[in-house]
């Protein structure tokens, strides 16, 4: 079109031409002949640019069209969404009188050394000390040899009124007094890209790569301090700070409506952190399948579910928390080998609209391990007691299996108007072998014999939404029991799983949008833990105002005051 606007004008500079060629002036007939000329090339003119302009839109318009669904198209196959957060902390904890149980177990291998070169109990610690200081040679020997079994065998050997006049001489050094342990300032950074793909009519993939890091810290290894979220296991890779690895979280497909029948088979690593009713503290929407306070732990598994109706949903899951065939070095010790640590349970979504959940969840741990596949730096070598001369990062492997473990919940959430709030009963039991390592056995300390202990948590809280949901208040508190366990290791929580502690948890929460994707939080959560060994199925719970002895340092008490921003996409 625009070619013919360029003939237009030369057409009408042809037409002026023998005017403007002419010698002598132009009679007034010929004036107007031109003018009606030119007039008449205007019309055409101004026609012919509308009409460029009009096919102009129109391309606007078709390309618009195609951009989108070719935009479309692409979404169809696959979206990619996400957040960042950051968070600042201050943390302030306790720790309590006690006796320090790794100097203890190093004063009891001690004396074993003694006793075995000499035939006899010795008189005092000096006598161990000095009798190791003149036979040192030997005394390494002793200790590159001394296995646990070996230690638990002697002690149970010790005559009662020998093992009395034992400690009495061996407590007394170990005492620690109590101490406060802070950490004014911490950052840290946490990412999460969402990517979901449609595969098929009826089948989908879902996944979620993260990133969680301290601030200055990107070794992907902790140093053990007692506290179960200082060890890197395969659980919680992206729920305690580690690196800034960018680490698959979840990574699943759902196939739904087979055969026509309502129901799906979804394998892969579970969304099985952030479940209810863990989100409202995070002010998000419902992040995991199973309750958040009993299991907050990735993982890999099957769930075959059944939509009973639009409102109720039954699940069947199966997962493997601790493969011992392989990358586990078993072949090279044919006499030791552990059975695979696994979980059956039942997740039933009883009644789920958006004013109300009702959910129950009943589980199963199979053949439960004295610990996970994981990474950390042991700074105290468990068995002799004795401090690691160089720490090193190590691959941490189960060493035996303890037992099974029962847990079951039910909850009910609910909003009305602009409240949320929430109940939630929980119970744990659990079924021990015979059988403890140098860090205990299920529920139980290094030398004892296991025996079964049940234990419970209840959990409730309440947040109040306003100024047009763009802000929120909430509240909440949980009570844990002497024997009370969980699997939460991913629990987001710096100081611990909040829903593990052996004890009274209060927190409070502040929500505010700044915009539609980003928004402030401000928190306070405060720990007064009763009993030791909060979040962990080894050991048997002490109670800290009792001087007790500790393997590790255990909080009494701990609280932590957090501002953050996160910014979603």
């Amino acid at each position: 079109m625009r070619n013919s606007l360029i003939v237009a004008v030369v057409v009408l500079l042809l037409a002026a031409g023998p005017v403007l060629a002419q010698t002598t002036d132009p009679t007034v007939e010929e004036i107007q002949s031109l003018k009606q000329t030119i007039q008449q090339l205007q019309q055409r003119l101004d026609a012919l640019e509308k009409q460029v302009t009009r096919n102009e839109k129109k391309q606007k318009r078709t390309r618009k069209v195609v951009m989108n669904n070719q935009r479309k198209t692409a979404l169809d196959r696959i979206n990619f969404t996400g957040d960042f957060r950051f968070e600042a902390n201050s943390i302030s904890t306790s720790i309590p009188n006690h006796f320090n149980g790794m100097a203890l177990q190093k004063g009891m291998v001690d004396t074993m050394f003694y006793m075995g070169a000499t035939g006899m109990p010795p008189g005092s610690l000096d006598d161990v000390y000095g009798f190791i200081a003149q036979n040192f040679d030997q005394y390494q020997m002793f200790l590159s040899q001394i296995t646990f079994d070996q230690i638990k065998d002697a002690v149970g050997q010790i005559p009662p009124e020998m093992f009395g006049p034992l400690m009495q001489m061996l407590l007394p050094s170990t005492y620690q007094k109590g101490y406060d342990h802070d950490n004014s300032l911490m950052y840290t950074n946490r990412l999460r890209l969402n990517i979901d793909a449609r595969v098929a009519d009826n089948v989908s993939f879902t996944g979620r790569l993260s990133m969680y890091k301290a601030w200055g810290d990107s070794t992907g290894v902790q140093v053990f301090n007692g506290q179960s979220n200082s060890i890197n296991i395969d659980g919680n890779t992206v729920g305690v700070p580690n690196s800034d690895i960018l680490r698959v979280e979840r990574a699943y497909f759902t196939w739904k409506d087979i055969g026509g029948a309502p129901i799906y088979l979804s394998i892969g690593r579970r969304p099985s952190t952030s479940g209810p009713p863990l989100n409202l503290r995070q002010n998000e929407l419902r992040g995991g399948t199973p309750m958040g306070s009993l299991i907050d732990m990735q993982f890999d598994g099957i769930t075959f579910g059944w939509h009973i109706n639009d409102n109720s949903t039954v699940r069947l899951c199966y997962g493997v928390g601790y493969e011992s065939g392989f990358g586990n070095g078993q072949v090279l010790a044919n006499d030791t080998w552990l059975d695979d640590a696994w979980f059956l349970g039942l997740n039933w979504d009883i009644w789920n609209t958006d004013d109300m959940l009702i959910q129950t969840t009943v589980a199963r741990a199979f053949d439960v391990t004295d610990g996970f596949n994981g990474m950390v730096v042991l700074p105290t070598d468990p068995v002799t007691g004795n401090p690691v001369p160089a720490p090193m990062v190590m691959r941490f492997s189960p060493s035996a299996n303890l037992g099974d473990f029962d847990m079951a919940g039910i909850l009910l959430m609910r909003r009305d108007g602009p409240f949320d709030w929430f109940i939630n009963l929980n119970y744990s039991k659990s079924h021990p072998d015979n059988v403890t390592t140098p860090f205990g056995g299920l529920l139980s300390d290094p030398f004892e014999t296991p025996t079964s202990h049940s234990g419970d948590m209840w959990y409730i809280g309440a947040k109040w939404n306003f100024n047009n949901d763009r802000t929120a208040i909430g509240l909440e508190y949980n009570h844990g029991s002497k024997y009370w366990f969980n699997f939460t290791p991913a629990q987001d929580d710096l100081i611990g799983a909040k829903t593990a502690t052996r004890g009274d948890v209060w927190e409070g929460y502040f929500f505010h949008k700044i915009n539609k994707n980003f928004q402030l939080k401000v928190a306070y959560i405060n720990y007064d833990h009763d009993y030791s060994g909060s979040g962990w199925h080894l050991g048997a719970p002490k109670k800290l105002d009792s001087t007790p002895i500790l393997g590790f340092p255990t909080y009494d008490s701990a609280s932590m005051f957090t501002l953050g921003l996160i910014a979603r996409f």
